[in-house]
Order: structure tokens, then C-alpha cells, then sequence
């Protein structure tokens, strides 16, 4: 009964500032309260971007619902507000900013350039990373030479852990690969011949009308190549607790709420539990996950890990959005935690040893 009364008394009161408004200003935000309600904002959130829309005197107050700009410049100005009052730990106004971030991605989502994927083979541009798998035998390391109308040339697949020559000829494959800003694909092949393309030993693959889309992108992922530690995680205790102590130099390079891809010297594997740490402005971040992927560069001795991280704090996962998004308001030069970039440029070879000596423990996970 009482929650009942509770919103009869917010719809009553919105009533009275809508119907306080007259002519086309009434018509306008009767508009934007029904804009906002398909949107999926409540009646509390939905006078809030009205303050919002307000305090920014913006001509069309509607945009804040589809307009990534607008909703950016609202966001920003609501961050700076929680700030400046001290209520921006409030666990409402956290909640509500994970609400707004969960709309801003949907827009930023839903771009032309995200939705449009691809329907068959020849449209696999040059140079795109591929996993080859032959059943029986394992996964190989390769990537598109060239595509022409008649056929599919990738560079002769590699695996470090088999060692035997074989012949390709003839051999059916399943291709897997992921499209940056799209999704991952897969689709079985035929190996009609082997040779050399471009100066380098080749396959040239049957093309497919038939490309299965895997997995579909769920974050926006934000560029970067920002100094950070890296920490073997030995147990779920250590997942959030912040480290005093540098832990093994590596680079962020891109970011998201959902993990990261970071940059060590070494080789490492997928699979491992690790922590990843790092500073946004003044507020020092965590970030423990899973690697899912590992690319190794043999010439550089480094290797790239793509990291899918465990679920993170509301206040953190805002505050990683926040950045991705450019709404965060800008703070003073960062001071927890930071890496000269010539210090963090000195990784070793080695640097990655104490990972290695534990890929046979079960918290660090076994070689894929």
C-alpha cells in the first residue's frame, strides 16, 4: 500500500510542474516525460535529466535520450555536481549513473558501424587475425594474405606445440575469427592449394556463403597506452584489494567495463587469474579477470593478454565508463600508483617469470 501511495504522490507532483507549464512549453515536456518513460527512466530519473536538460539550456531537451552528445555534456554536468555536493558515493546517484551508462552504451551500440556485420567470406579484409582449426589435430595461428573472388589466401597456419610438417592439401578447416567493432565469425573451408603469396607460404581456402556470427560485442572498448601493474592472482580474497607495493610493469591498451588488453614482456597463456592495476585521474583502479586470449610477438618478446574481467564494484565500473565515455570532469595530474613511461618501457624478458612459474598452479590456470 505504501510504495502504491509513494508513486501516486511523485506522478501527482509531476502533474503539478507539468501542468504549471503553459502552451508549448507544457507540450514540450509532457513530450519528454513520455520519451523518457519508453526509454525505461523512472519518473524521479526522468525529472532529473529535465533539471538536467534545464540547467544546460538545451533547445531540444528530448535529445538527452538519443543524442550522445547532449548526453555526454548532461552526464558530465551531473558527475560534476555529485562532486561538488560530496553525494557522488552516494549509492542512489551510483546507481543511477550505471543507469545512464547503460543507455550511452546502447547508443553507442546501436551506430551503423557497430550493427552492420558481414554475411560471407569475401568480405574478410586483408590482414585479419584467424584461428584454424583441424579437427583431430589442433588450433593454428594465422592471417589473410590476400581475398579475391575465387579464393581466400592466409599465411600458412602455426602452432608452437606441433612441430610435425604435414601436408595442407585437401584438408577441410573451420575458420574463426573476431571483426573489430562487429563480432566473432566461424565457417568450415577445404585447403584447395598450397604456395607462396606476397613472399610468404600460403593456403588458399574455398570461400563460405555461410558465416556463422558467434558472439556479438558487449562493451565499448576505449585505446589506450597507459602505464600499469600486473599481479598474479593467487586467490578470489586478493581480486579487490588495491596493492601498495609495483607489481610487474605492463601497458593498458584498451579498456572497457566489461576487461582490458594489456602488453608484457614474455610469453604467457591463456586462462591465467590475474589483477590488473592502474590509475584513472586521482583514483586508483583494479581490475581482476581471466585472460581469454594471448597473442605472443617472437620479434618483440612481448605478449598482448586480453583480459575478461570478473563483475566490477558499480562505483569502479561507472568510473571506467566515465572515461571510455569522456564525461568524467577533469582532476589534477594522477599521483597513485604512477609509472614514469621510460621506467615502464625498461620490461624485461624475463619480466614475466613469476606468471610462468606458476602455469601449472590452479590459480594461475594451465596453458591453452
Amino acid at each position: 500500500m505504501l510504495p502504491t501511495l509513494i508513486v501516486i504522490v511523485i506522478v501527482a507532483g509531476i502533474l503539478v510542474i507539468v501542468l504549471s507549464l503553459t502552451g508549448k512549453e507544457r507540450t514540450g515536456w509532457v513530450q519528454f516525460y513520455a520519451k523518457g518513460k519508453d526509454s525505461g527512466f523512472s519518473f524521479r530519473e526522468i525529472e532529473l535529466l529535465r533539471q538536467l536538460a534545464v540547467k544546460s539550456k538545451l533547445e531540444e531537451p528530448s535529445s538527452l535520450f538519443w543524442s550522445q552528445t547532449q548526453l555526454d555534456q548532461g552526464i558530465r554536468s551531473l558527475v560534476k555536481s555529485m562532486q561538488f555536493s560530496g553525494e557522488i558515493n552516494d549509492q542512489a546517484n551510483q546507481s543511477f549513473l550505471s543507469k545512464l551508462y547503460d543507455f550511452r552504451k546502447k547508443i553507442e551500440m546501436e551506430k551503423p558501424r557497430i550493427k552492420n556485420g558481414i554475411s560471407n567470406s569475401r568480405q574478410i579484409g586483408d590482414g585479419q587475425a584467424l584461428r584454424i582449426l583441424v579437427p583431430g589435430t589442433g588450433v593454428f595461428k594465422s592471417q589473410v594474405i590476400k581475398n579475391t573472388n575465387n579464393y581466400l589466401t592466409i599465411s600458412r597456419p602455426t602452432n608452437s606445440k606441433i612441430t610435425q610438417s604435414f601436408s595442407w592439401q585437401g584438408v577441410k578447416v573451420s575458420v574463426y575469427f573476431w571483426r573489430t567493432d562487429d563480432a566473432g565469425y566461424v565457417f568450415d573451408s577445404e585447403v584447395h592449394d598450397e604456395g607462396f603469396s606476397k613472399g610468404l607460404a600460403s593456403l588458399k581456402l574455398a570461400h563460405s556463403e555461410a558465416l556463422f556470427r558467434t558472439q556479438k560485442r558487449k562493451s565499448i572498448r576505449m585505446k589506450l597506452h597507459k602505464p600499469a601493474f600486473l599481479y598474479p592472482l593467487a586467490s578470489d580474497e586478493e581480486a579487490g584489494k588495491i596493492e601498495a607495493n609495483p607489481g610487474l610493469k605492463c601497458f593498458l591498451e584498451d579498456l572497457s567495463d566489461t576487461g582490458c588488453a594489456i602488453t608484457i614482456g614474455g610469453m604467457a597463456w591463456p586462462n591465467m587469474r590475474l589483477k590488473v592495476q592502474f590509475a584513472l585521474g586521482n583514483t586508483p583502479i583494479t581490475m581482476s579477470g581471466t585472460v581469454r586470449s594471448a597473442e605472443f610477438k617472437e620479434d618483440l618478446n612481448r605478449s598482448t593478454l586480453h583480459v575478461e574481467a570478473d563483475p566490477l564494484p558499480i562505483e569502479i565500473r561507472n568510473k571506467i565508463l566515465g572515461e571510455v565515455f569522456g564525461t568524467l570532469p577533469e582532476e589534477e595530474e594522477e599521483l597513485p600508483f604512477r609509472v614514469l613511461e621510460e621506467e615502464a618501457e625498461e620490461m624485461a624478458a624475463d619480466a614475466f617469470a613469476v606468471l610462468a612459474d606458476n602455469e601449472d598452479s590452479d590459480s594461475m590456470g594451465t596453458p591453452a
